[in-house]
């Protein structure tokens, strides 16, 4: 008799993005389609608010293993202070030597509790069901849903065309990268000899493939290229039938479920949206984001009497002193959105 595998959703989120982990927490079990357990990653120990969440439900834990924490954290410092182009760059921008380290904790999902699960960054909104993408995973090794693909390569991978060439031996790299925003994959996907060479070729150059301004993102592409592990993506295999799924799309509002042109979207993602927007809203502030009534109805949609009833405009002195405080991470939150080329946006 064969064991029936486990499915799971993770989640990396810390109290910063708490509001934005409480509405993906009420929309995944709104339109889930079925209960699916979850499990929190700690971004870092910034977690008060977020203990409390788990504790008030009884299908979600906190990802405690300290042993992956620490291999994952020591993996990705490995590669990133051994990649002299992008600790050259990062010093030029006056970021820090392990530029969004902890981003690189979204690996410990491998080692965790779940044979086949979800990741989903805390800024997205779970829209729909998603027993068809672990069926998927019934034969592929990675699944994901987005059109990545139709940004320009070097937001990935930015080595010379001749490095790529030899790196990946494939001339069709710009179809197979992904948003590592929201994916699905097995336990121990990653084996620790397909670790270890990996590991090895990074560190000895190969390293040199990778762009460095959302670290986590390349280095997940390249592992999941250079390993030779199967490979899916709806948008692209299944284009006809896919739906966008980044904020600047524009989709129709159905009794808050999102449709792209009839079609129910799997999720919507918040990329390159400040979290201080939402919590900013969530206090009551008059903040601009998009789909904001679809998102305030899932932040409340299990205590809809803490709902703010109306909004405060801050006054130019407030917004001034918050704009100036604020410009260092709208400055790297441009670059980023640049960066990724979501300025020609990144839909069908």
């Amino acid at each position: 008799m064969s064991i029936p595998m486990i499915d799971g959703i993770y989640i990396l989120a810390n109290d910063v993005v708490y509001d934005q982990l409480v509405a993906l927490l009420n929309s995944i079990e709104a339109n889930a389609g079925r209960k699916i357990p979850i499990c929190i990653l700690p971004y870092n120990q910034r977690l008060d608010k977020v203990k409390a969440e788990i504790a008030s439900r009884d299908n979600i834990s906190l990802f405690e293993d300290s042993d992956s924490i620490a291999y994952w954290d020591n993996f990705a410092t490995q590669i990133w202070k051994n990649y002299p182009r992008a600790q050259k760059t990062w010093r030029e921008w006056g970021f820090p030597e392990l530029y969004e380290l902890p981003m690189h904790r979204k690996f410990c999902a491998i080692d965790g509790p779940f044979d086949r699960f979800i990741y989903f960054d805390a800024d997205t909104l779970l829209m729909g069901p998603v027993d068809y993408v672990y069926e998927k995973l019934d034969n592929y090794d990675w699944v994901v849903n987005d059109f990545q693909y139709k940004s320009d390569l070097k937001f990935i991978f930015d080595g010379s065309p001749e490095q790529m060439q030899q790196v990946f031996n494939s001339d069709d790299l710009q179809s197979k990268v992904f948003c590592a925003g929201w994916f699905a994959t097995k336990k121990n996907i990653f084996s620790p000899a397909i670790r270890t060479d990996l590991i090895k070729n990074l560190t000895s150059g190969e390293a040199d493939v990778m762009a460095f301004l959302a670290p986590d993102q390349s280095l997940f592409n390249y592992m999941v290229l250079r390993s030779g592990i199967s490979y899916y993506n709806f948008a692209f295999h299944d284009y006809e039938q896919s739906t966008g799924n980044h904020w600047s799309s524009q989709f129709d509002v159905v009794d808050n479920i999102l449709y792209d042109q009839g079609r129910r979207l799997t999720y919507l993602h918040y990329m390159s949206i400040s979290s201080s927007k939402f919590t900013q809203l969530c206090g009551g502030e008059d903040v601009n984001i998009p789909y904001r009534d679809v998102f305030l109805h899932y932040r409340y949609l299990k205590s809809p009497e803490q709902r703010v009833k109306s909004f405060k405009r801050q006054s130019p002195l407030v917004r001034l002193q918050k704009t100036t405080t604020s410009f260092f991470n709208q400055k790297i939150n441009n670059i980023k959105l640049n960066y990724r080329n979501f300025k020609d946006r990144i839909t069908k």
